[in-house]
């Protein structure tokens, strides 16, 4: 079993070292060997590695440092543009303007998003998912130029690793794992589940700098809050329908 998986960090600092275009190629097939709905692959990667043009997109991502500083940058989307043209010029009328299709497109994008991160990650490189694609995907399609059909739903930063940060908590297989019809959570369970990311150092800090009570807290009060979910809620769904997919 490849050890990659069990070993994996996110990382946001990265050498001031290019990734070699044919690396870079090997790994993006890598992703088009993916799962797809239909083998009708409804998806496309817009690679940005030009600095002026990551300079540009890095405000649609909070201006978060690793946009300018990684040497790749990978936005995937969800795309029935190409394949309602093929459609069309082969006879035969397109129905895929409506939310199933989204789903189905967004779903093929983030199989082959996380496949492009293990073909990366295999070769030495690291990773990190920005989900600020969805955030402000009215930036990203105006800036890469996305015509209609086509919305953002991952990015994706890539480079050679200059950090090797403590992996990131996960919860404990029981936690996700459900056999045979999904199993309701009693309180205790939830208390046993969380406990270990609960008692984490860094997750104590959290709750000190954050000035709260909980770990929970920190994420409902001051991460993801309501109020800007349903904000940017909003406006994705304003950006799914003026790319033509009915809601």
């Amino acid at each position: 079993m490849n050890s990659t998986y069990f070993t994996r960090r996110t990382i946001r600092k990265y050498e001031e070292r290019d990734i070699d275009s044919s690396l870079l190629e090997h790994i993006l097939m890598a992703g088009t060997r993916s799962s797809t709905t239909g083998n009708m692959q409804v998806y496309s990667i817009v690679v940005t590695r030009d600095p002026e043009m990551k300079r540009k997109l890095a405000p649609a991502h909070f201006n978060q440092p690793m946009v300018t500083e990684a040497p790749v940058v990978l936005t995937f989307c969800a795309d029935f543009n190409r394949f309602k043209m093929w459609c069309r010029q082969r006879d035969a009328e397109p129905g895929y303007d409506n939310f199933l299709s989204f789903m189905t497109a967004a779903i093929d994008a983030l199989i082959v998003a996380q496949t492009v991160c293990n073909a990366a990650e295999e070769e030495g490189l690291g990773i990190c998912y920005l989900g600020t694609a969805t955030y402000n995907a009215g930036q990203i399609i105006e800036l890469l130029e996305l015509p209609s059909g086509v919305v953002p739903v991952a990015t994706v930063t890539m480079g050679w690793p200059a950090e090797k940060p403590e992996q990131p908590d996960r919860l404990p297989l029981e936690a996700v794992v459900h056999h045979e019809r999904y199993r309701d959570f009693t309180p205790e369970m939830i208390d046993d589940l969380y406990r270990a990311k609960e008692e984490r150092e860094d997750s104590l800090q959290f709750i000190a700098e954050n000035d709260k009570e909980t770990l929970a807290q920190v994420f409902t009060d001051v991460r993801y809050r309501k109020a800007d979910n349903e904000h940017f809620s909003a406006r994705y769904l304003e950006v799914i329908r003026k790319q033509g997919f009915a809601l």
